[in-house]
């Protein structure tokens, strides 16, 4: 049990699920270069990407017996993948383009330690309902679209959107967390461990 557990992102809502999960972790935020590669698929994108802060986290730790995660999300939207916005106008677009629509989210999740690095990839079908120009005028006014792919939050108001969803939620907020929890336990660590250990020092 005596495991460093690093998250290798500053995203508050990726910290927020693990506190979810009872872990306890420190966070070690990473900064690689996100840039898509040419003719990159979008799944494939996010497996590199993860494995990329994976292992930059690792590194930065300094701990041998670390277990870093790493992760990063995407919209994709008819086989095209939707970054963050890069303005207001931007996240009007996307929003229209989501609107009444169908689209994955798709997120990758690394674990990295001394055995070497665990990717999985989640993919999760969202759906929205048909949104009005007004109602994505005020949602992008909120300024809650700009550092979310897809320029929306499914935790915040832009869950207000959403129609269906199959799959997993948390994949959708951040982090997956079954796929967490499954690479943890694949590592040694299954997180009701974590959640004993925890009663006890209550």
């Amino acid at each position: 049990m005596a495991k460093n557990i690093v998250l290798a992102s500053a995203s508050p809502r990726r910290a927020d699920l693990l506190r979810q999960l009872g872990l306890c972790f420190t966070t070690r935020p990473v900064d690689i270069d996100e840039t898509p590669l040419p003719g990159e698929e979008a799944s494939a994108y996010v497996h590199r990407l993860a494995g990329e802060k994976a292992v930059a986290g690792f590194t930065r730790a300094g701990d041998p017996d670390a277990l870093v995660l790493g992760s990063d999300t995407t919209v994709v939207l008819d086989g095209r993948v939707l970054g963050k916005p890069t303005d207001r106008e931007h996240a009007k677009t996307m929003l229209g383009a989501l609107s009444g629509r169908t689209h994955q989210v798709m997120t990758g999740v690394a674990l990295t330690g001394q055995a070497g690095t665990e990717i999985l990839v989640s993919i999760t079908e969202v759906t929205f309902r048909t949104l009005g120009e007004r109602e994505i005028d005020a949602y992008c006014a909120s300024g809650e679209p700009m550092d979310k792919a897809g320029g929306y939050g499914i935790q915040g108001r832009g869950g207000a959107f959403v129609s269906a969803i199959t799959g997993s939620y948390s994949a959708v907020v951040g982090l997956p967390l079954d796929v967490v929890a499954g690479l943890l336990e694949q590592a040694g660590l299954p997180v009701w461990e974590c959640w004993i250990s925890n009663n006890n020092g209550e």
